[in-house]
């Protein structure tokens, strides 16, 4: 915009013996400027007026597009800084008052995306997810898919707050570096002790600082990718068969649930869900084989293998 301004200006000072000043008849610099602006702002007093062809010429097919850019220039402005931005907080004053047992995702990078993605696939509704970026595109991404969006820091107190978190069901963290992740974790855990949060990081030296700022899973993609590798190795299907596991699209997926009340008592074997693994009590893993498994007990955390 400055450009074209100075543009304007130096144009009409160049072309100064095609205006005609009604006041003193002499069209000086400060005169061209006074011109100018009032031109551009589609002001116009009369007092200045081109009057050759040449100048006449300029202010139709240049200041004219140059004063159409400025009006809608100054139009977006407001849109963005006042109409958008009031109904934006209007919106998550209204999405606020609602807001339980909803996903928190902090990051929504390439693996951000990828869990929000997994996680509509296994029927989560996408109003259920907050997406908290601080990249726009991001968030426009993630919109697209349904979910609620909001630009800001995950470090901050008050945003974790303003997505109320004490009332959230799960978060995850995957902010696309290992010590901002372990610090929207460490935020995150000290604003609601008991919520779940899944973080992932790329270094092994940090899952055990991510464990201690308060973490419930860690997860490394590089040594997954390992595992993946050396199983490889081993049978060239068993890796196939893990990225099975792991995904919503495949034909069997890994699943967790409590023990039904007419399961109690009976082994992990004889479940008819699907095929059991392990058993989680009191929070210690037992596998199938393990003394534990051949009587489950309420409130026993089952992990087994069902058709999807």
């Amino acid at each position: 915009m400055v450009a074209l301004l100075a543009l304007a200006v130096g144009v009409h000072w160049i072309e100064r013996d095609g205006l005609k000043d009604t006041a003193d008849g002499q069209v000086s610099f400060l005169d061209i400027l006074y011109f100018t602006s009032i031109s551009v702002t589609t002001t116009g007093y009369g007092d200045i007026v081109p009057v050759s062809t040449s100048a006449r010429m300029f202010d139709a097919f240049v200041v004219t597009p140059i004063r159409v850019f400025v009006v809608l220039l100054f139009l977006g402005t407001a849109y963005n800084f006042v109409l958008k931005r009031t109904w934006d907080k209007w919106r998550m004053a209204v999405i606020q008052r609602t807001l339980s047992g909803h996903i928190i995702v902090a990051g929504y990078g390439t693996t951000g995306s990828e869990t929000v993605d997994e996680l509509i696939a296994r029927g989560t509704d996408p109003g259920r997810i907050v997406v908290i970026d601080t990249r726009e595109e991001n968030l426009d991404r993630a919109k697209a898919c349904g979910c609620i969006v909001l630009q800001a820091d995950a470090t901050r107190d008050q945003i974790l707050k303003d997505v109320r978190i004490e009332s959230a069901e799960s978060m995850i963290v995957c902010a696309g570096r290992d010590d901002t992740s372990v610090l929207i974790t460490l935020t995150a855990r000290h604003l609601a002790p008991a919520i779940p949060i899944s973080v992932i990081v790329r270094n092994e030296d940090n899952e055990l600082p991510a464990r201690a700022a308060g973490a419930t899973t860690v997860v490394n993609p590089v040594s997954f990718a390992g595992l993946l590798l050396a199983s490889s190795c081993k049978g060239p299907h068993l890796s196939e068969y893990l990225m099975d596991l792991a995904s919503f699209h495949g034909e069997v997926e890994l699943s967790e649930r409590p023990v039904r009340s007419e399961e109690v008592g009976k082994p992990l074997t004889a479940i008819r869900t699907g095929l059991g693994l392990r058993i989680y009590r009191n929070g210690v893993a037992h596998g199938h084989k393990a003394p534990e498994a051949a009587a489950l007990r309420a409130g026993d955390q089952i992990v087994e293998i069902v058709t999807a």
